[in-house]
């Protein structure tokens, strides 16, 4: 169980990164519309390029980010039913569909998705509109993000059996982070203590 679970953890941590980093695909994508925009209506001049290059950065952006999200609990859940069963009773819930959701259907992504990408990196296909660009980079897009989705399920379903044996700690816990406003009050309130704390060994040497 501990070499499945340090496989988990290297899962967790790929995903870590690839959220890290994935989050600027969508500043990349905003900015090219608002630059798309201004020289269309400053110098009545656009391309379908710039279109096409913004919805590969979208879809990237959601498709490779998808098991970070995973990752984090964020994922949609309607939990009226499942969120007034015993916590032992939900962890077998999110076994079941790791199981038998998740893992098949990410599999069935992948069964067609490999070869549509790689038809379509073969034949070097383009954009049917005029001035689109090469779509192999979306393609790929779709086995990279559900690649990723699945090892996080895999991930996932490891720490929940390890949370069943005792070994681990609920994996489905959200560790509440300070605020950038809770940090800063923090680090201003440590300030006044040392302060204090220097004006009362000044008094006492006096």
């Amino acid at each position: 169980m501990q070499a499945l679970l340090k496989l988990s953890r290297g899962v967790d941590w790929l995903n870590t990164q690839v959220g890290k980093y994935v989050v600027w695909l969508i500043l990349a994508s905003t900015l090219v519309s608002g630059i798309n925009a201004i020289v269309r209506k400053v110098f009545n001049v656009s391309s379908n390029a710039y279109l096409e290059v913004q919805w590969y950065l979208f879809a990237a952006s959601f498709l490779l980010a998808a098991g970070y999200t995973l990752l984090q609990g964020e994922h949609v859940k309607v939990d009226v039913i499942s969120s007034r069963l015993s916590k032992r009773a939900q962890i077998w819930i999110d076994i079941f569909g790791f199981l038998f959701f998740l893992t098949p259907f990410c599999a069935a992504v992948l069964w067609f998705g490999i070869p549509f990408f790689w038809k379509g990196y073969v034949s070097a296909e383009m954009s049917s509109n005029a001035g689109g660009l090469l779509r192999w980079p979306v393609y790929l897009m779709m086995p990279l993000g559900f690649g990723l989705l699945m090892l996080q399920g895999w991930s996932e379903l490891i720490k929940r059996i390890a949370f069943l044996k005792g070994l681990i700690e609920d994996p489905t816990a959200k560790k509440v982070e300070k605020t950038a406003e809770e940090e800063l009050a923090e680090s201003i309130r440590r300030l006044r203590e040392a302060a204090a704390g220097n004006g009362t060994g000044a008094t006492k040497a006096d």
